[in-house]
């Protein structure tokens, strides 16, 4: 990471022709390749579908109902296919995600491109007309009440995870959830096991299991071209501080117009003076932009079509305000004093969930839990096919380093892990477990940080020929030893070598390998209502609950770690949804047992 541009255009040519090299030596995956590539179906829709071998169109849709409309389930809105997945209803009890549930997020082109809505997704006229077809409710069991809903696909806050998914199974339902799979190891196995006694599926969100591109450098690695592996460093990294944070959007306040707000801070600025002037603007933030927005909708000068985007943006804002009419108490939040005195409501823990430890993870949870997943993935591809390799120790430290007392969330986490490598197991073999050299480990570092936000966020894989660098979900780059300045080719005896032979342009199936940039998010739930349709068993799923739970349990373990300040060694128990082995917190109950 922190390349130069002329730096990762050469890694990721490189990984281009040397992905395409490989695929040639492998006939069916070129002869797939090239075909959809020269049919011009690369970048398209179905291209995900086709690479992992599945249909992407359903002659009878699974019907399915929303549960938890806000940032990321209009991210998984925004992911659905038509052809695939049909939403009979959705249910959230803020007012503000129902309205973006429809409408996507419209506050900027590139938060709309994430959350087109669901009137974009399937081409209704407005809410009305998708409201004939897509039914709304505050309370998600009215919609597992419903019959004709099949499936339901979970995106509430973590702690509320285990009690939808339980209640959904329990109701017959399918269930894909976000990720982390739970708030604690417990839950995780408990969902595991009411979903192998249920005979249902399971799926949870970690979508690189469904990426085209982490696939494609799966298969450089399992090929030996970097050598063996011995350090990933990863990290997320990302720019909020205090008074712009993120995951501290702003609370809803009564709505007041132009000659109350200048009233209320004249009011204010008596009161306080300047200090207590910036905290009234700062707790109606919304009311503030509200009324600009609309003097700006206003101006004689702006242009029609100006006036429709602030008119959807206006519209928007209301939304957001309208959060105030919620009890948060009434659906389990809870207002609270924080050891240095900063007093929190039930709305305040509802809408900042993530900063709160009582209805989130943290940043293990929400960023840290991908990219150890990744890390995961990278180093069990060393140990042959379907082979999940999970870590041996973790050391980690964490605090609230650049925020205030208005949050019990750490806000920066290091991490150190220790995972087994080449020639760690006899015979290569994970399963067997017999050692054959204790010293063969590779080490993952991973940081996850605020106030800084410089190199972003990825993965850098390093191994004893070569190194890949995996950038923010989107870039793949490849280089020959430690250098990151030169081409290179493949030697069928000695892997990657450096060259400034440049060849000929890329083939169809090279291009393939990179065109078709998707996240993963379409392909994991296309591929979960395919493997329902086809009642296929729960291991088919790429992120099923076993895999699930190790990515939980890694995270979760980490945040007792850093709470405990000390070393820990993980259990194999731990990542078993059979054994009630845990890391911390109580144990869990047989299936027939689990209620929500």
């Amino acid at each position: 990471m922190n390349l130069t541009d002329e730096q990762k255009k050469i890694g990721q040519d490189n990984f281009r022709r040397v992905a395409g090299d490989l695929i040639q030596t492998n006939p069916d995956r070129r002869d797939f390749l090239e075909q959809v590539t020269l049919a011009s179906a690369v970048g398209a829709a179905g291209f995900g579908a086709a690479y992992w071998g599945y249909g992407n169109k359903l002659d009878d849709r699974l019907r399915v109902g929303v549960i938890g409309t806000g940032d990321e389930g209009n991210v998984l809105i925004g992911a659905l296919n038509p052809k695939v997945i049909e939403v009979k209803a959705i249910a959230d009890i803020r007012p503000y995600s129902v309205h973006r549930a429809f409408y996507g997020d419209t506050y900027s082109p590139s938060s709309l491109a994430a959350r087109p809505g669901l009137c974009s997704v399937y081409d209704y006229a407005d809410r009305t007309a998708a409201e004939k077809e897509i039914d709304v409710y505050t309370d998600y069991n009215d919609l597992l009440e419903r019959d004709d809903i099949e499936a339901v696909i979970i995106a509430l806050p973590l702690w509320l995870h285990h009690e939808a998914a339980v209640r959904a199974m329990r109701a017959g339902k399918h269930v894909l959830t976000e990720k982390l799979m739970a708030w604690d190891v417990a839950q995780c196995k408990e969902m595991a096991r009411v979903a192998k006694e249920t005979g249902l599926l399971l799926a949870t969100g970690h979508q690189r299991h469904y990426s085209v591109l982490y696939d494609n450098a799966v298969d450089t690695i399992r090929r030996g071209l970097i050598g063996d592996i011995h350090h990933i460093r990863a990290q997320w990294h990302r720019g909020n501080l205090p008074g712009n944070d993120s995951w501290q959007p702003p609370l809803p306040t009564e709505m007041l117009g132009p000659a109350e707000i200048s009233k209320a801070e004249s009011a204010a600025k008596r009161a306080g003076g300047d200090a207590g002037l910036r905290a009234w603007r700062d707790e109606h933030r919304l009311v503030r932009e509200l009324a600009a927005w609309q003097r700006e909708r206003d101006k004689p000068t702006t242009s029609a079509a100006k006036k429709e985007e602030w008119d959807l943006k206006i519209a928007q804002k209301r939304a957001q305000l309208e959060d105030i009419s919620v009890d948060a108490t009434e659906y389990g939040y809870e207002a609270g004093t924080l050891d240095g005195g900063y007093e929190r409501s039930a709305m305040e823990e509802l809408i900042r969930w993530r900063i709160w430890n009582r209805t989130g993870g943290g940043l293990m949870a929400e960023l840290g839990s991908h990219q150890l997943d990744a890390s995961g993935i990278f180093i069990s591809s060393q140990f042959g096919e379907k082979q999940k390799v999970n870590p041996l120790s973790v050391v980690a430290v964490g605090g609230r380093h650049i925020f205030p007392h208005d949050r019990d969330a750490d806000d920066h986490v290091y991490a150190s892990y220790e995972y087994p490598g080449k020639g760690y197991f006899e015979d290569n073999n994970p399963k067997q477990g017999k050692l054959a050299d204790p010293n063969k480990k590779v080490v993952v570092s991973y940081s996850s940080i605020n106030g800084n936000g410089f190199g972003g966020y990825g993965e850098v894989v390093l191994g004893t020929k070569g190194t890949l660098i995996l950038e923010r979900e989107q870039d793949v780059m490849l280089y020959a030893g430690s250098k990151v300045d030169t081409k290179v080719k493949v030697d069928a005896k000695n892997g990657l070598v450096d060259s400034y032979e440049t060849g000929g342009g890329y083939s169809p199936a090279a291009q393939a390998v990179t065109q078709a940039v998707s996240r993963g998010y379409t392909e994991e739930i296309e591929h979960w209502a395919v493997c329902i349709r086809d009642k296929a068993p729960a291991e088919t799923l790429h992120c099923h609950p076993k895999v699930a739970l190790a990515d939980a349990v890694i995270a979760l373990t980490t945040n007792v770690a850093i709470a405990e300040n000390r070393r820990i060694e993980f259990d194999p128990a731990w990542f078993d949804p059979e054994s009630d082995a845990v890391p911390a917190g109580r144990t869990p109950v047989k299936a027939s047992a689990v209620k929500a």
